[in-house]
């Protein structure tokens, strides 16, 4: 064990955050996803919810804001209600990354296709309606120009 690392955020979990790439998707499947007959990459996280997941990989993982919107959700056909969970999982995007303001709303097969590229499926055993969510990883930057330069 590392300190500072959530144990949520299992060794293989982590190395795959690291091994992601800008512009890399990873996926975060409800216990309903197709995630092994879809994934190149599997990661198993029986017993876990996508949120509590998502609260520990925000801290890590930067957003790709070279595209307009880096998360993305499976689309509804009823768009009056959306899923709740949508709503938590904004508020926790939102708090990690400020610029962060709305998902890309992605039809289901069209979802599917995207988790078959991605570069990994995160397995959970979520039961919330729509929580399926992909995240697309952005570059770290210094925060002061010239930092780490010689």
């Amino acid at each position: 064990m590392l300190r500072g690392i959530p144990p949520i955020i299992s060794p293989q979990l982590m190395q795959v955050l690291m091994e992601m790439g800008h512009g890399d998707e990873i996926v975060l499947a409800d216990g309903n996803f197709p995630a092994a007959s879809l994934s190149k990459r599997l990661i198993r996280c029986d017993g876990h919810v996508i949120k509590d997941l998502l609260e520990a990989i925000i801290p890590y993982f930067p957003l790709d804001y070279a595209v307009e919107r880096p998360a993305a959700v499976m689309s509804l056909r009823d768009t009056e209600h959306p899923p709740g969970i949508w709503e938590q999982y904004r508020t926790m995007l939102q708090t990690g990354h400020a610029d962060f303001v709305d998902f890309e709303y992605v039809e289901r097969f069209e979802f599917y296709n995207r988790a078959k590229e991605a570069f990994a499926v995160i397995a959970t055993s979520d039961q919330a309606f729509k929580g399926n969510l992909i995240l697309k990883k952005g570059v770290v930057r210094n925060m002061s120009e010239g930092e780490g330069r010689k």
